[in-house]
């Protein structure tokens, strides 16, 4: 990931070429902002978030639950890449959890006038990571920080999941519910719930979401 450039020239991802680009956004307020910005542009095609685009940009207040489930389903579709448009990370964890979801490119909400938010939009599309210098410099150090701490306690239960756990997890990540996932796997409802919450438990994490990452961090989905 590269750090980005607030100056300088912007370049199509392809001569002649327009970027169909998706904008995902939980505030409707946030979503016609971004949309207006990037419609003026002969560059970028907009597109309805039900029919895929090169570009999927998420703009959020902050990467919450919600919105990682959010990434974590783009992030199982090959067909885009992932662009973050956000507030603000409450902690170097919250970044690498955006990093972990497959987001290639960050711009924070304050910086996000028409020419930035089209310089990022191409370098996505172009396969390009974007990541503001001091994001990167935090990042880097949590990342850091994590490999000078002590060896997680939770590892040695984290690497016996069963094959039947790490489908279940898997399976969340791509954005299932419940029902969704007791019909994949031919179990019942009440048996996934179990599942799910005895992983959480014994991991000692907060919920399904953070359960995908813990697992996604260890390599094991």
């Amino acid at each position: 990931m590269t750090q980005s450039q607030n100056n300088g020239s912007v370049t199509s991802a392809g001569a002649g070429e327009r970027v169909t680009v998706a904008v995902y956004a939980p505030d409707p307020i946030l979503h016609v902002g971004v949309v207006h910005q990037l419609r003026q542009r002969p560059e970028i095609e907009l597109v309805d978030v039900a029919d895929g685009a090169q570009v999927s940009l998420v703009a959020v207040d902050s990467v919450d639950d919600e919105t990682a489930a959010l990434l974590y389903r783009l992030r199982h579709d090959s067909s885009t890449r992932t662009g973050l448009v956000v507030g603000t990370f409450e902690s170097g964890d919250a970044l690498q959890r955006a990093i972990e979801c497959g987001v290639t490119a960050v711009l924070r909400r304050s910086e996000a006038d028409q020419d930035r938010l089209l310089r990022l939009v191409l370098a996505i599309a172009n396969g390009e990571g974007v990541l503001p210098g001091d994001l990167l410099a935090k990042l880097l150090d949590h990342v850091g920080s994590l490999q000078r701490s002590p060896l997680d306690p939770h590892a040695v239960s984290l690497s016996t999941l069963t094959a039947r756990e790490a489908d279940m997890l898997r399976l969340v990540s791509e954005g299932l519910d419940t029902a969704e996932i007791a019909r994949k796997t031919s179990y019942s409802e009440r048996t996934v719930k179990n599942v799910l919450s005895e992983i959480i438990t014994r991991l000692h994490l907060r919920n399904r979401t953070h359960a995908v990452g813990y697992a996604l961090r260890n390599g094991l989905i």
